[in-house]
């Protein structure tokens, strides 16, 4: 294995069952979803062992909703045993004392909590749930009494795209150890809000805004995340004001300094037990029912060619920020139907494209 390309972080979808309706879930996750049914604790156990074995990365328990399955702690505490660190990703609605209790004690390492406003209003109807908000604030104080570390993931359209300055002052009121903000990828539900994504223009103004927030941020860690060409912008600026600000890492994050990463650091299993490059990317690389995560991880063509970045098509296979930026497989995919061609929420004209040009 490439250094390079190590498996250092895994989405792990235990289950698709969510008792949220969210506009933007990338497996359309709801209450009943009986074409997924969730896995054995014993066919967990036997993922966490094919992981294991070969590499020692964050594994985050995710869904749809994982504490609709009783067996989540087992499988937590599985995997703590076995030397993974695991965290988990939840919307909140369902933390009381004891499942903070049952987090402490199976070594879960640092929960993700989902936040997309500053305001009842605007979450609930982002996640279609009433009550979804207060369900959030009330986990944050729940965890912040146990001692249990925390992030918080917040993502937008332009429905709640205003509320940007506002979910990260919040998500400092409320304790938490890092806020990403999420520039969603239109997959599952989220192609029914095609219309909604943030548009090239907006999209580079908000991220030349989280340059500027994260040069003056002391306290929590920010990442634009699913924001690629946020990396571009980085190099760009520190150019032209002719220094560097250090941008800190999280323990238990990808962390690096590359935009996308999918299929290179990270990857999703999913509860089918399909191995994908991101939780964004609905094209498998390989399934652990017939291939060990191991050989897929190595020997799939799809991660061979994800990792190939000079076969990248149109600009991001010309543009001198490929090795740091990438482009976004999963909207290239999403909306020109190859993830190997540029990414379509980037308005940026490589060099040797604009000298093209000139010539």
């Amino acid at each position: 294995m490439i250094k390079e390309f190590e498996a250092k972080w895994v989405a792990w979808e235990i289950t698709r069952r969510c008792n949220f309706k969210c506009v933007h879930c990338r497996s359309s996750s709801e209450m009943k979803m009986d074409d997924h049914p969730d896995f054995s604790t014993e066919e967990g156990f036997r993922i966490l062992d094919d992981i294991a074995g070969y590499s020692k990365p964050v594994v985050v328990l995710s869904g749809g909703e994982p504490l609709l399955r009783k067996d989540v702690f087992k499988l937590a505490q599985y995997g703590t045993d076995k030397g993974l660190r695991m965290c988990i990703a939840t919307n909140g609605s369902l933390i009381t004392e004891e499942i903070c209790k049952s987090m402490n004690a199976s070594g879960i390492k640092m929960v993700s909590l989902s936040l997309d406003g500053s305001n009842a209003e605007v979450h609930d109807d982002f996640r279609s749930q009433k009550g979804a908000f207060d369900g959030v604030v009330n986990a944050a104080e729940l965890f912040n009494k146990h001692g249990i570390k925390f992030l918080i993931n917040s993502s937008f359209t332009k429905r709640n795209q205003e509320e940007i300055p506002k979910v990260y002052k919040l998500a400092k009121k409320l304790g938490a150890t890092a806020w990403y903000m999420f520039m969603i990828v239109p997959t599952g539900r989220g192609e029914d809000i095609m219309n909604e994504l943030i548009s090239k223009e907006d999209y580079e103004e908000l991220l030349e805004w989280h340059y500027e927030m994260e040069k003056n941020e002391k306290d929590l860690l920010v990442r634009p995340t699913c924001a690629p060409h946020y990396y571009r912008i980085v190099l760009q600026k520190q150019k032209e004001e002719g220094e560097k600000f250090e941008r800190r890492s999280l323990k238990f994050s990808t962390g690096g300094s590359k935009g996308c990463i999918a299929g290179q650091v990270i990857c999703l299993i999913d509860v089918d037990e399909n191995v994908l490059p991101c939780s964004y990317f609905p094209k498998p690389a390989g399934n652990l029912k017939e291939k060990s995560f191991k050989d897929i991880w190595e020997n799939s063509t799809l991660f061979k060619e994800m990792r190939d970045f000079k076969s990248y098509k149109g600009r991001c296979g010309k543009c001198e920020y490929i090795n740091v930026c990438g482009g976004c497989r999963a909207r290239a995919l999403a909306v020109k139907g190859d993830y190997m061609e540029e990414e379509p929420f980037c308005g940026y004209i490589p060099y040797r494209i604009r000298k093209k040009d000139k010539n």
